[in-house]
């Protein structure tokens, strides 16, 4: 089972709080996006989901297995960050074909995963070419096929497109997708982009100072939004937020905007 359960998950860095009792249930093979502002805690939850960071309190539990004290090595999972990781003396293939390689995999079964991998995001024609020799948007793409080449069942992205151009973002939305379901993959996404959370997840769990604000489907949090902070930070614009307060009149009940008028 590849699912994934936060449970009163904290986290402290000194006298910071960077995540204040989470509680947190990812189906398997769902797509989970982690979304809000800058700080708000999604990549310290991200980072702690993955192994990297230890909760102060709280568990993370993968199916059943509780993962306390599990390195990240052993958790099963890829992790893809912002900022592109490979072997930039390499070749497409060479970095394509390292983690499996690494473990010892057959050649027929490696070259087997390349072509599946370098199909699905666009990299066949370049699978001779250099890394160094690549535009970042193209490297990032080499990055994301690394990790998803070794099949894990989970799959985390930390603000992957953070770096690319607009028009390559959108294709690369859809290209994570595929892969997403064709590997039927747990996958967490961090974002602050409204756009790719909407656009790809199928579950949100907006985040602000630490504390989740609301999990649910992108048409749940954009049209029921639990709270002043999910109203306006989801859509484009945002919400339109007025003071106003429950009356009677003759009309029955209304909101009283004061000496505000709406025509």
């Amino acid at each position: 089972m590849s699912t994934i359960q936060l449970k009163h998950l904290t986290k402290t860095f000194g006298g910071f709080t960077a995540l204040k009792t989470m509680d947190l249930d990812i189906s398997d093979g769902e797509f989970m996006a982690l979304l809000g502002p800058s700080g708000c805690g999604k990549s310290t939850t991200m980072n702690m989901i993955a192994g990297m960071e230890e909760p102060t309190s709280g568990k993370i539990l993968f199916g059943e297995r509780d993962m306390a004290g599990v390195p990240m090595g052993r958790r099963g999972v890829g992790f893809v960050f912002q900022n592109y990781a490979i072997f930039t003396h390499m070749t497409v293939r060479q970095n394509l074909a390292y983690g499996p390689r690494m473990r010892s995999a057959a050649k027929a079964e490696i070259d087997r995963r390349v072509g599946a991998i370098a199909e699905l995001l666009q990299l066949t024609p370049l699978l001779d070419r250099k890394a160094d020799r690549l535009s970042v948007n193209i490297l990032q793409r080499v990055a994301i096929g690394r990790s998803a080449i070794m099949e894990p069942a989970i799959f985390l992205l930390d603000e992957p497109l953070s770096n690319v151009d607009a028009a390559f973002r959108a294709v690369m939305r859809t290209e994570l997708k595929q892969l997403q379901r064709q590997f039927r993959q747990t996958m967490v996404y961090v974002t602050h982009d409204q756009l790719e959370a909407m656009t790809m997840a199928d579950r949100i769990a907006v985040m602000d100072h630490g504390v989740l604000q609301q999990v649910g489907t992108p048409l749940e949090v954009y049209n029921n939004p639990a709270n002043v902070f999910v109203a306006r930070f989801i859509g484009a614009p945002g919400m339109n937020l007025l003071k106003g307060r429950p009356a009677e009149s003759d009309r029955g009940l209304v909101v009283d905007l004061g000496p505000l008028g709406i025509t």
